[in-house]
């Protein structure tokens, strides 16, 4: 069975090719330059309506196609000699470095270069092996201009490590650009060529698109330069796995290698987004790509024309989501909020008392709506300013202050302490048997409290909770001693929510005891 795959990269045209995600969206019927409006097109003959089926993209891509632009990235990569699939899988269960199973001159191998490294996941490896040497490779991506004299934006990843990047446009004018800035943690890259009265894109709103409209892409898929296609919005501030700071847009939109850093259109003919990103198993177009918010892009690009670099605001806390189960357990009506499941000592969130248990219902006023929210929002928040933070804790709310720390911040450790020690002792409503942490262990874990799960069952089993987890806290009250879990348990309504800490992650888990 294929694993499913996120990847953001280009298409490679030289040793190998680097796979690239985007997706465009437009909603868009013209007549001559201009764009029918939504009000417009609703009054149109249902007849004409049922002709097409779509609205037509003619004047949109006439009149913005000729401001986006192909980019041409000459890179150093590493290749190294073929190794069968076998090597592989052998290398990565042994601990081994196994290269990819897959001849460098495959037009696929720069993407599973790019996302896996030179590794397979499951397989171990990281390339360097002893045949691995240096050979020149060429990436397309696509882009778009911004300023009519010469600023362009695109993918961190287009032109990530390049030393030569060459711009063209439709009118077949090439150029070499500088590179202005990269950020990778939102994958914005801006680009400057000397050029002046070019065709630049209008910049819209992203926040005012709707799930269901229409969008438009324009770029290079394979190298086919200004290659249009079109789809719906498919939802909005999509979260991704180790995406934390970008609430990227999902559509439908048909986008394959190339398409990376072209703009997505609205039916206004605005740019609403970057396309960055597919979800595939093969590499290619499968119907889920993603788009960077055009407004995050222009702050990215604000910062770095003017810094060279971009700040981001810090916490210091790990978040999860919410549910049904975990907000009946703290009290709560609903199950908005991003839930802080453990905090950084000393740092930002933990100076400013916010704590383990405690719900972030806003930050600054501004609804947090979800886990997935939280981190974009913070990432916003200037270095060193001041956030007002409201939590849920104790069945009300709690208004906190915090100074923003900085993303790029060293995390301080925790320090372990000691508890008094008890015998093991079973919980028969919760179905654990637990016993308090070893001195010893707590120093090895850097906990100061919690209670060691020995066994397993009935209702804490079947809410995922393991032999070797570590019970920190009940319904966001610490947990020091056998007898207050059995307490608290005995205490507790239908359900409870356990703070448990499992290797190096601290979660909760909602435990229906109905």
């Amino acid at each position: 069975m294929k694993s499913k795959i996120l990847t953001r990269s280009a298409v490679a045209v030289a040793v190998a090719v680097a796979l690239s995600a985007g997706y465009v969206a437009g909603n868009h019927n013209v007549a001559a330059p201009q764009v029918i409006t939504p009000a417009q097109a609703a009054m149109m003959p249902a007849e004409a309506a049922a002709k097409t089926g779509i609205p037509d993209f003619s004047g949109l891509v006439e009149t913005y196609g000729p401001a986006v632009v192909n980019i041409s990235a000459k890179h150093v990569v590493k290749t190294a000699a073929r190794r069968g699939m076998n090597g592989g899988m052998n290398g990565g269960a042994n601990g081994g470095n196994p290269q990819l199973p897959i001849d460098p001159s495959d037009p696929f191998y720069q993407f599973f270069k790019h996302f896996y490294g030179n590794g397979v996941p499951g397989m171990g490896g990281d390339g360097n092996g002893p045949n691995a040497s240096d050979t020149p490779s060429e990436s397309l991506g696509s882009g778009f201009i911004v300023s009519s004299d010469g600023y362009i934006l695109t993918n961190a990843h287009v032109v990530d490590g390049a030393n030569v990047v060459t711009v063209k446009t439709t009118d077949k004018r090439e150029y070499r650009a500088k590179v202005v800035g990269a950020d990778k943690q939102s994958d914005v890259a801006v680009l400057k060529i000397d050029a002046k009265s070019l065709p630049v894109v209008k910049i819209g709103d992203p926040n005012g698109s709707k799930v269901g409209q229409w969008v438009v892409a324009i770029g290079s898929p394979y190298g086919f330069d200004n290659t249009v296609t079109s789809g719906i919005i498919s939802a909005k501030s999509r979260s991704l796995p180790n995406e934390n700071y970008t609430p990227f847009i999902q559509t439908d939109v048909p986008v394959n290698p190339g398409n990376s850093g072209g703009p997505l259109f609205n039916l206004q003919g605005e740019v609403i987004g970057i396309n960055s990103m597919i979800y595939s198993q093969t590499g290619g177009f499968q119907g889920l790509s993603f788009a960077i918010p055009i407004n995050e892009a222009i702050k990215v690009k604000d910062a770095l024309i003017k810094t060279g670099h971009v700040d981001r605001g810090r916490l210091g806390v790990t978040v999860q989501g919410m549910n049904q189960t975990l907000a009946k357990s703290f009290g709560m009506q609903n199950s908005n909020g991003a839930l802080v499941s453990s905090v950084e000592p000393g740092g930002p969130a933990a100076k400013a008392g916010v704590e383990p248990g405690d719900v972030i219902l806003s930050l600054n006023g501004l609804a947090v709506a979800d886990s997935n929210a939280l981190p974009s929002q913070v990432a916003g928040l200037p270095p060193g300013s001041t956030a007002r933070i409201q939590v849920w804790r104790d069945k009300s709310t709690k208004d906190l202050t915090v100074t923003v720390g900085a993303l790029n911040d060293a995390k301080t450790a925790s320090a372990g302490g000691a508890d008094k020690n008890e015998s093991a002792s079973q919980d028969t409503r919760l179905g654990v048997a637990v016993r308090p942490l070893t001195p010893e262990e707590k120093q090895s874990a850097s906990l100061s409290r919690g209670l060691l799960v020995q066994q397993s069952g009935g209702a804490a089993e079947s809410a995922g909770i393991q032999a070797g987890d570590v019970i920190l806290a009940v319904n966001g009250q610490p947990v020091t001693t056998v007898q207050q879990l059995k307490t608290m348990v005995k205490n507790a309504g239908d359900s409870i929510a356990l703070l448990i800490q499992r290797d190096d992650a601290q979660i909760f888990v909602p435990v229906d005891l109905g």
